[in-house]
């Protein structure tokens, strides 16, 4: 064999060591990438049950807490100063004036010279009738409470208790600003005030207060 012949065949030996050890070469990195035993410690050192960026999978996120709840916040208008987000920017008095199913609570509460009050009140929890708890009553009889601004003022100190109540501390009884006391039943998110009054729309927040919209008008003993 030639010179030259012998040169090619040598290279050509060459060649396929090469190509032989390249898929070796390939196969040991792949492992280390899925966690062989050559893995880099960032990757074995995941805690379990989060992701490589050391978070919860959104799967097991914690849901949202202190949120509003109940069939009654769909009346609630999405945006603006009415919106729940809106509400919580003001002082308690000037939140629900922004929420048109509370009207006739903030003309009540205007009447009885109530709003500096409870706008300047710190940690409280308003039970707020409806517009549709109000009609619940004979108009004579409303129109006649409107006129009486003591008797008004009575009625309204009655649906606030002096501390903010979460949700979990709803339950039991609660001495109110007017001196009686209102009783509260139920747990998770189903509520009654003194038998009768549903919390349709729960844990409503403002700068200064915790809201519980309620579906019936709160009358203390006489």
């Amino acid at each position: 064999m030639s010179r030259l012949s012998r040169s090619k065949s040598f290279a050509v030996l060459l060649a396929a060591g090469a190509l032989a050890l390249g898929p070796v070469a390939c196969s040991s990195s792949g492992t280390d990438s899925y966690g062989g035993a050559d893995a880099p410690a960032t990757a074995m050192q995941t805690p379990a049950g989060q992701s490589p960026a050391g978070q919860a999978p959104a799967a097991e996120a914690a849901p949202a807490a202190g949120q509003p709840f109940g069939a009654g916040c769909a009346a609630v208008p999405s945006q603006g100063a009415g919106s729940f987000a809106g509400m919580a920017q003001d002082p308690v008095a000037t939140a629900a004036s922004n929420n048109p199913a509370l009207s006739t609570l903030v003309a009540a509460v205007t009447k009885a010279g109530l709003v500096d009050t409870l706008n300047s009140a710190q940690n409280v929890t308003v039970f707020a009738p409806t517009n549709d708890a109000f009609a619940k009553i004979p108009k004579a009889t409303l129109d006649a409470v409107l006129a009486d601004k003591a008797k008004l003022t009575k009625i309204l100190t009655y649906h606030v208790v002096p501390e903010r109540l979460a949700p979990a501390a709803l339950p039991g009884e609660h001495k109110t600003l007017e001196g009686g006391a209102v009783t509260v039943t139920g747990s998770g998110e189903d509520f009654t005030v003194n038998g009768n009054a549903k919390v349709v729309c729960g844990n409503v927040r403002t700068a200064n207060a915790t809201v519980y919209i309620v579906d019936t008008v709160l009358m203390p003993a006489s």
